[in-house]
């Protein structure tokens, strides 16, 4: 995949609260800070950054989010993603983004 900087973490991905939430997985916060303080001025507006991400054998183009609250970047897992590597919440995934 194109990108700079790959990192690599597995984290539990998570739904969002609201009725047909979306699904997440959190950076680890240590990751996420050394990604603010790399490439902070490459964000875009509510601290977006444009990523790539696979999981399993699926690889998309996305971005990644700064959650001021959960002070960490969080990654959107797209419907078709989800489907294709059979991801629920709560379920421990790996994760490779470039940026």
């Amino acid at each position: 995949m194109n990108g700079k900087i790959k990192y690599e973490f597995t984290e539990k991905a998570w739904q969002h609260s609201s009725p047909g939430g979306w699904y997440f997985v959190s950076l680890p916060t240590e990751m996420a800070q050394e990604i603010r303080n790399t490439f902070k001025s490459e964000e875009e507006g509510w601290g977006r950054l444009k990523a790539a991400a696979r999981i399993g054998k699926s690889d998309w183009k996305t971005a990644i989010w700064f959650d001021t609250k959960k002070n960490t970047y969080l990654l959107p897992l797209k419907a078709e993603i989800r489907k294709r590597e059979n991801i629920d919440a709560e379920m421990e995934i790996d994760v490779i983004i470039w940026l």
